[in-house]
């Protein structure tokens, strides 16, 4: 017997279709979806549970993507050969859906609620995180549970001077432009990518072609509800808790005015600052017995809360000046320095303000590439960034349990700030492994790592094209006065209380990549504009602070760093090369202390000879005499 289906389609540009099916899988969550274009298919479903856990007070929401091997006819490597703990590429995706879908729900819901994403069947040239909050989205509208939604993103790239909408992944690899937009009918809400060092203005145009696309998705969400009998405006009925407004005026009136006095004083040490706002509440619960503060000590921090972020929000806004007395365009204080690790192959330290960062770079052979095998995507990465966050950079103390998500979205975000500007394989042959740790944090960490990552890079002798900087921008807005403030590099209490966090990254000449959150409704394309003009100028003043400390690559790689020559040989000499069962290539490199790699491309092999120098003047010269033998072929040639 078959089950039949709601459906609704809706076309792309381009002649594709996309289709929403519902009723036929998962029924008994909350909420299902089937999200298909081509041959690729997300199931996404939803389930919430009806009832709070006793004295929660958070709302509990886990977002996950999931691939199937089996999507693409592959099995999952490894010894078990079954999908374990994900990869990195569902770790970014999960948190692209996350970052869109948590601000829509009700302040007061705190019901433990899971959203799940799985890749059910994939072809090659699709890429299913663009369809994964469509999918998730779709499956929210549906469902009973409180949401105000829908939204959806797309991927949107500019290739050839043109907007395209969820391109497949082998356009997407000649776009400038490559970003993935998240938005509802009515706003933008999210925006992360990477770009060939492009105009503002081009990125803005972008924006606006995803949201457009999105209008028609959010539609099609809602005529499918339409057609599944779904009233998209009845969700279920959840505990509200009441405000005790009499405690909240008192607190208000107790603590409103000294909240604003410590923000105007300046206090720049944020430890400071936060023991001076604590000690205001403490001494606030001091007319309280135990008794009474048994019963009201939870709700005395959350108004104070509420009324700590108020303050400091009308402080930015009345006087135009910071938490540590900056302008609202103003940079923090930095101090750079390189060659700081005597053994790294290069490293920086790049401090702004009270955030700063050790960042090193090594470099290897095609031996150290990364592989990648997931569902869709495989191949190898000669370039990795990798970001780390102890507790100890924020005065904390908590258990180590791996690497979290933000850790590998804040990596990402800086590994694709970087990637553009790097040397092609005839200028460097290295494998690139960057790595980012963050000593202390007070704001715009990744970004720290951005700059510390080019000084790294600069410091190994990597040619890279052009310095690259970043910096995170924030806004600070009243819907009923009107009245907004844009803030440069902003602080951990700026991104907290604010309205937006927006990252960007880029070179003198234009963006590479961007990441942005938006927490309030209605953000304009014009307030949009005058933050990222605001950041081409904090970015462009970095770079000259950068510049005070290094301002190009290195002539030469520090000694330390393993020599590469490349030959080019015929592809009939590759098999006298290797010869029998490897002997002959193992003598050579037991030999000469080297390690040989040779792949084959079209009719010629290539050899890749890395070799450990003792003196930094000294170029790679294989003394081996067997080497020196293969090296005389008049069929053979060297090339740097």
């Amino acid at each position: 017997m078959s089950v039949s289906a709601i459906t609704k389609t809706f076309p792309l540009e381009d002649g594709r279709t996309i289709t929403l099916e519902t009723g036929r899988l998962a029924k008994q969550a909350d909420g299902s979806v089937v999200v298909k274009m081509g041959d690729t298919m997300l199931l996404a479903t939803v389930v919430s549970a009806k009832e709070p856990k006793l004295g929660q007070d958070f709302f509990p929401l886990s977002v996950d993507y999931k691939e199937k091997y089996a999507a693409t006819g592959k099995f999952p490597g490894g010894f078990f050969k079954r999908e374990a703990r994900p990869s990195d590429y569902e770790i970014l995706i999960s948190r692209l859906v996350d970052r869109a879908l948590r601000p829509l729900f009700p302040d007061d819901y705190m019901n433990e609620t899971q959203v799940l994403i799985t890749l059910i069947s994939g072809e090659k040239d699709t890429a299913p995180d663009a369809l994964a909050a469509l999918a998730a989205s779709t499956a929210l509208t549906l469902s009973d549970i409180p949401f105000n939604g829908p939204i959806s993103e797309v991927r949107v790239a500019r290739i050839n001077g043109e907007y395209k909408i969820n391109p497949g992944i082998e356009e997407s690899g000649e776009a400038e432009l490559d970003l993935i937009v998240a938005a509802s009918i009515d706003n933008i809400m999210m925006v992360e990518g990477e770009m060939k060092e492009v105009s503002e203005d081009v990125m803005l145009e972008a924006i606006a072609k995803a949201h457009e696309a999105i209008k028609v998705q959010c539609q099609a969400q809602l005529e499918l509800a339409e057609r599944a009998h779904v009233d998209v405006n009845e969700k279920r009925e959840f505990e509200i808790t009441e405000d005790d407004e009499e405690l909240k005026k008192d607190i208000s009136g107790a603590t409103y005015d000294k909240v604003y006095q410590v923000a105007k004083s300046f206090i720049k040490n944020k430890n400071e600052r936060s023991e001076t706002f604590k000690k205001i509440r403490e001494e606030y619960k001091e007319k309280f017995s135990e008794e009474e503060l048994e019963e009201k000590e939870d709700l005395i921090h959350k108004y104070f809360g509420e009324i700590h972020k108020k303050a400091i929000r009308n402080m930015i806004l009345d006087e135009k000046v910071r938490l540590d007395s900056r302008k609202l365009d103003e940079i923090r204080d930095i101090w750079c320095e390189v060659d700081y690790l005597p053994s790294a192959h290069g490293s920086a330290i790049f401090t702004r303000g009270e955030t700063q960062s050790l960042v090193t770079t090594t470099l290897g052979t095609k031996l150290n590439e990364q592989t990648i095998d997931g569902a869709v995507f495989e191949g190898t990465s000669a370039f990795m960034l990798h970001y780390n966050f102890p507790p100890f950079s924020t005065g904390e103390a908590k258990m180590l349990r791996g690497t979290s998500r933000r850790e590998v979205g804040h990596g990402n975000l800086a590994m694709r700030a970087l990637k553009s500007i790097l040397p092609d394989e005839t200028e460097n042959p290295y494998t690139i492994r960057v790595v980012s740790d963050v000593l202390e944090s007070n704001g715009s960490s990744s970004m720290a790592s951005v700059c510390g990552g080019t000084l790294s890079l600069m410091d190994a002798g990597v040619k890279i094209r052009k310095p690259v900087s970043g910096i995170a921008m924030g806004m600070i807005s009243d819907a009923e006065t009107g009245k907004y403030a844009i803030l440069s590099d902003i602080l951990g209490d700026e991104d907290h209380l604010g309205d937006m966090d927006f990252k960007v990254t880029g070179t003198k000449d234009g963006i590479t990549a961007c990441q942005m959150d938006i927490k309030v409704d209605g953000l304009s394309f014009e307030v949009l504009k005058e933050a990222l003009d605001q950041a081409k100028k904090g970015r462009l003043h970095i770079l000259g602070e950068m510049a005070k400390t290094i301002t190009e690559p290195r002539d030469d790689y520090k000694p330390q760093v393993p020599r590469i020559e490349k030959m080019f040989v015929d592809k009939e000499f590759i098999g006298a090369i290797i010869g029998p069962g490897g002997k002959t290539i193992q003598e050579l490199q037991k030999e000469t202390d080297t390690t040989i790699i040779i792949e084959e491309e079209g009719d010629m092999g290539v050899i890749d000879i890395s070799q450990k120098i003792k003196n930094q003047s000294t170029r790679l010269r294989p003394e081996s005499k067997a080497l020196l033998q293969f090296l005389k072929l008049e069929k053979f040639t060297m090339a740097r």
